[in-house]
């Protein structure tokens, strides 16, 4: 499993594991204790494992949590994604960088995303399957929301947001949300 650190989110790993493919499909290690250990990451934090389905065009995010926040390991086991991470994390020497993927059920590549990280994506195949592996269990209370349109990011969505949920739709501009997590 080849390990490439993330130069625009200080802290961020992509991980692109080797399928082996034959006349049955193929078979893949996503999840390796000891590669994360090798990043510098902890495998036994991570203490949940949540799936969503997403069909083309759908649009989810900007999500991160609020008090400790909160690190993922994000993949799109089937379909294809856009995947967006923005570091807001003050202390950090790339605050307010952005990093673009694009994730998918065939090279099956698992994102690290750091605490203290807005992390959102789109659906660009008919069905996406995105996993999630946090690092603590969800408390709905510390949900945040960044506008997903704001301007001040400028995320190039490759498509028309096709579905978007109201919480997503009704989300702050990152200026309110920073100037929230100031007070």
């Amino acid at each position: 499993m080849k390990t490439t650190d993330v130069p625009a989110i200080a802290g961020a790993y992509l991980f692109e594991p080797t399928p082996h493919a034959d006349e049955r499909g193929f078979f893949c290690r996503t999840f390796d204790a000891g590669v994360l250990r090798s990043a510098g990451l902890d495998p036994a934090a991570f203490v949940q494992d949540s799936v969503s389905r997403s069909a083309r065009g759908v649009l989810r995010g900007l999500h991160l949590r609020s008090g400790a926040g909160e690190a993922k390991l994000v993949r799109c086991s089937y379909g294809r994604i856009f995947d967006v991470v923005v570091d807001l994390r003050p202390d950090s020497p790339t605050y307010l960088g952005r990093a673009f993927f694009e994730l998918s059920g065939e090279t099956q590549a698992t994102l690290y995303v750091p605490a203290g990280c807005a992390h959102g994506f789109q659906a660009l195949t008919g069905t996406a399957d995105t996993s999630y592996r946090i690092d603590r269990p969800h408390d709905p209370a510390e949900d945040v929301t960044i506008a997903y349109d704001d301007p001040q990011l400028a995320i190039p969505w490759p498509l028309p947001a096709a579905s978007v949920s109201r919480r997503d739709r009704e989300a702050p501009s990152l200026a309110e949300v920073l100037k929230r997590r100031e007070k």
